[in-house]
């Protein structure tokens, strides 16, 4: 049985890799991205604080066009990946 957390996992995996095939828009990414409450509980508070500041700045970036901003949206896309990953492995799935 999969937990609740590890399903978060899963379901941010999956907003993530439809963001970056343009199936899915920041704004709903982000919308996902701050809905998962028992992947922040799971987790030590600093992933909650590291994830949605990455989230933060990604829903930023999306004001601009692809790559005018302070910040890549290739890079945060990437650096959710691998906040994803820590997490994942943080809970042993």
């Amino acid at each position: 049985m999969t937990s609740p957390a590890v399903s978060s996992v899963h379901t941010l995996r999956e907003a993530l890799a439809a963001l970056r095939q343009n199936a899915l828009t920041v704004s709903a990414f982000c919308q996902t991205a701050r809905s998962q409450a028992a992947l922040f509980a799971a987790l030590p508070p600093k992933f909650e604080e590291v994830w949605l500041n990455v989230v933060d700045r990604l829903e930023s970036s999306a004001l601009f066009s692809e790559e005018s901003c302070s910040f890549s949206q290739v890079d945060l896309l990437d650096s959710l990946a691998q906040v994803l990953d820590k997490a994942q492995a943080k809970l042993g799935a």
